[in-house]
């Protein structure tokens, strides 16, 4: 038996913001190996809750829950497993750089569509501003808007 409080699946849920239904979820796929039972009744402790912290975490960062109970598993299996749990995080964070790109080219976009509108509305149409596009276009826009056509 674990020490520490014993929390039931619904106050875990409020706990973290969670429906039920995910919490049950999570447990199927076996990322709570020793979740205990009382009557038939989840009793969640410190080491749930914990493991949950993580999950969560992983979750943000885009891991699917696969792949999540194979980090917890290596995690269980010790020091062996640190290359491979450091391979699996090198490869989520090339992807997330990647996508934290995408997101900054689209963002350069937008700013550029701001400030070209902006023109527009002081012009009250469109042909000034039109006219400065790609060369002539002020330096800080410039770049957004070189970027934003970046591949």
């Amino acid at each position: 038996m674990s020490g520490g409080t014993m929390y039931t699946i619904g106050q875990v849920a409020d706990m973290f913001g969670l429906p039920v239904s995910t919490l049950r979820y999570y447990d199927k796929q076996g990322l709570f190996p020793e979740l205990e039972r009382t009557s038939g009744i989840r009793r969640f402790g410190d080491t749930e809750l914990e493991a949950l912290r993580v999950i969560e975490c992983l979750k943000k960062a885009g891991m699917e829950i696969k792949d999540i109970r194979l980090f917890m598993e290596w995690c269980a299996e010790g020091p062996s497993t640190y290359p491979k749990r450091k391979a699996m995080f090198e490869e989520r964070k090339a992807h997330m750089e990647s996508e934290i790109a995408n997101m900054n080219r689209a963002l350069d976009m937008l700013k550029f569509k701001c400030w070209y509108y902006e023109q527009a509305i002081q012009d009250g149409n469109e042909d000034r501003v039109k006219a400065l596009i790609p060369d002539d276009l002020p330096e800080e826009i410039k770049d957004t808007n070189d970027s934003a056509h970046a591949q």
